[in-house]
């Protein structure tokens, strides 16, 4: 199962509705958390369900501003319930982000993060690389 949300100051849904068809093009179940999601729903969508993988996107150009305080709410959920996150979108106002900052995404813990035109080619891949035999079902 997959969780798909954004930042507490997106309000933009199609990237959101986009991630969840590909995932479960890919045979994930998927819970979708709409935009402007609170970090502590976030967190409680983790801890009361059986998530492999975290996906946070945004297109609002706040995400460099914003992940940082979401992914360390989410870090502090135990690690047995703890999936890998991923981030992806467009992170900054200015521009695409350079490969310093995807760097300290990563280092932040991040467990990947889709950036520029190979974004969601990038994405397919990264999922795999997961056995989803048992999320075939749609939310």
């Amino acid at each position: 199962m997959a969780v798909v949300t954004t930042i507490s100051s997106d309000a933009h849904t199609w990237n959101l509705v986009y991630l969840q068809l590909i995932l479960e093009e890919c045979g994930w179940q998927v819970i979708n958390l709409g935009p402007c999601t609170p970090v502590e729903l976030v967190v409680e969508s983790l801890t009361g369900s059986n998530v492999d993988l975290l996906v946070v996107s945004t297109v609002n150009g706040h995400g460099l501003l914003e992940v940082p305080s979401l992914l360390d709410a989410v870090l502090r959920v135990p690690e047995r319930v703890r999936p890998p996150v991923v981030l992806g979108g467009k992170l900054n106002t200015h521009g695409e982000i350079n490969d310093d900052e995807v760097r300290r995404l990563r280092d932040m813990g991040f467990a990947e993060v889709f950036v520029r035109e190979t974004a969601v080619d990038a994405f397919r891949s990264y999922l795999s690389g997961f056995s989803v035999s048992s999320t075939a079902t749609a939310a």
